[in-house]
């Protein structure tokens, strides 16, 4: 039995972010450039006011209560992405044979791992357009872009590419770490 009639999330944007509703699908536009994404549901309703949009379920379930809120989530992350977008900073830590890291194409190469002669390899799935993955240092990558599922998914392949298998993690630190997210 329902409790709460109506539960409303309130999306504001701020001056320069466009946002449109178009049959179930949401499309923001800011500077860093534009985000698709589409929301369907029977009761769960996507409605424009003003300047904001608003997610909207009335007489809402536990599951229709819980649908509401990521969605609101989505939202507030695109709206983020096209105004700020997100940046993650990872960074190679090593004890004894230093590892160097480079882009090539949809790769990113880690040499020398633990004195490895096979480079180990991270597959970059997006065009650099939508995700820009830089090393500095030799050691430092940054991953930056307006979506945060794909930023987040490819720090997450930078990071499994470099894991420590057969060996005590105590002990053996050497790996590709995330050390910020803005």
């Amino acid at each position: 039995m329902a409790t709460i009639d109506r539960i409303e999330y309130v999306i504001e944007t701020p001056e320069g972010v466009d946002i449109a509703v178009s049959d179930d699908v949401a499309t923001v536009t800011g500077p860093n450039g534009s985000l698709s994404r589409e929301f369907t549901h029977h009761k769960v309703q996507l409605l424009l006011e003003g300047g904001a949009v608003l997610v909207r379920v009335d007489i809402p379930r536990k599951k229709e209560k819980a649908l509401a809120g990521t969605w609101a989530a989505h939202l507030r992350n695109m709206v983020k992405g096209v105004n700020s977008g997100f940046t993650y900073h990872l960074k190679a830590f090593y004890s004894h044979f230093p590892m160097t890291l480079k882009v090539e194409g949809d790769v990113l190469k880690v040499n020398n791992y633990f004195g490895e002669k096979v480079p180990r390899k991270a597959a970059l799935p997006w065009s650099p357009a939508e995700v820009t993955v830089e090393v500095k240092n030799k050691v430092e990558v940054v991953v930056s872009g307006a979506d945060k599922e794909k930023v987040g998914q490819t720090a997450a392949n930078i990071e499994r590419s470099a894991v420590v298998k057969k060996r005590d993690r105590r002990v053996f630190q050497d790996g590709i770490y995330l050390v910020n997210k803005e």
